[in-house]
């Protein structure tokens, strides 16, 4: 057999899928059941009406052909429409927003209509590790855009690369659980509009913002929509995560590119799930509030027992103690959490903990940490 392509030779180690893996081999050696804070899977499901409005559509005969390849136009009014009535921005559903099939896939989609082989691609330092995926698929360099903690986690544009082809940003922050600081957006913009580089700014988490804080999309700083584009996620507002389902909205031009993309690689999403996306977007938001507010509960009770911190997302942000790492922590505690280092090298010293378990599942969990963070 040939070689394996460069693409593919490129592509940095998977870090969740060696972090499950690992995880799964000590609970496999056997001892005391193992508790597992490392994942960021919603264990909180759809509300009834999603998953009703999944039912019914996929019983209709004619559900089950291929769906409209861009997307269904009132899934994309209906998206739409909330980015109006909840962050104050405008949308041309048509020109302006893309259906993809999560937002994980449209990450790397992105590297490849943004970027060609050699040009740069910043992601942030720490920050999810699947955008150097992205960027390892479209032969682009990668640097690094270093977030610390004395600077509330915001890059420092002046020291970025001007001749980079896209800057990723990601507010609330997986893993760091910031949300975005006053200002930004605003020089974000400016930077972009300064230097040519597309702002991508992933909004997984938007609607997880925690002691009172509003929702905040980069698109509704002025010139946003010039410069960049925005992720949008079903998976955490409405606890979609297994469906795939999400949208790239902003900038008309990077859309159609993305829709491009899509037109040669897919047959677009099944319909059934984008008429359940339509009725969880158009439909009662009350699961919402109730989904933000038990993960709120549950960052304060992290926060009580070991002192970490989050202002949104389902994480929490831990700095360890000296001489304690993820892995005493799973070998001495039996707890398993992810280490800060796979984020990044600004997160060595550091671990992320879910607050996507539940609650029994976190209480012991951080009953066995306490005396090891103390």
């Amino acid at each position: 057999m040939q070689r394996r392509p460069d693409r593919l030779a490129r592509l940095p180690e998977q870090y969740f899928s060696t972090l499950l893996r690992s995880v799964a081999d000590v609970a496999r050696a056997g001892g005391e059941p193992l508790i597992d804070l490392s994942r960021g899977n919603p264990e909180i499901g759809p509300p009834p009406h999603v998953v009703d409005a999944l039912c019914a559509a996929s019983r209709r005969r004619t559900a089950h052909g291929y769906a409209p390849p861009l997307g269904l136009p009132e899934l994309k009014e209906a998206l739409s429409e909330r980015y109006r009535s909840l962050y104050g921005v405008e949308l041309d559903p048509e020109r302006e927003v893309a259906v993809v099939p999560g937002t994980k896939t449209a990450i790397a989609e992105l590297a490849l209509v943004l970027a060609d082989g050699g040009q740069r691609i910043v992601v942030p330092d720490p920050g999810y590790p699947d955008y150097l995926s992205g960027a390892a698929l479209a032969g682009a360099r990668v640097e690094r855009a270093r977030l610390d903690a004395a600077d509330s986690y915001t890059p420092d544009f002046a020291s970025l690369p001007r001749d980079a082809a896209a800057l990723y940003l990601n507010y609330p922050s997986n893993p760091c659980g910031i949300c975005a600081p006053p200002g930004v957006f605003d020089e974000a913009v400016r930077w972009a509009e300064e230097t040519g580089t597309v702002i991508v700014h992933d909004l997984a988490y938007a609607d997880i913002v925690f002691d009172g804080r509003e929702p905040h999309s980069f698109l509704s700083v002025p010139g946003s929509k010039e410069v960049g584009v925005e992720l949008y996620s079903m998976s955490k507002t409405y606890g979609m995560a297994g469906w795939r389902l999400g949208f790239v909205v902003g900038n008309a031009e990077i859309v159609a590119r993305v829709n491009l993309l899509t037109t040669h690689m897919r047959s677009g999403v099944f319909r059934p799930v984008q008429e359940a996306g339509i009725a969880a977007l158009n439909g009662a938001q009350a699961s919402v509030e109730e989904r933000r507010a038990r993960y709120e509960a549950r960052r304060d009770r992290v926060a009580a027992a070991i002192g970490a911190r989050s202002e949104g997302t389902f994480f929490a942000w831990l700095r360890l103690p000296d001489g304690v790492t993820a892995a005493t922590l799973l070998a001495d505690r039996r707890v398993a959490v992810a280490p800060g280092e796979g984020f990044g090298a600004r997160g060595a010293g550091w671990a992320r903990i879910s607050l996507a378990v539940p609650d029994d599942a976190l209480d012991r969990g951080l009953e066995r940490l306490a005396p090891a963070l103390s």
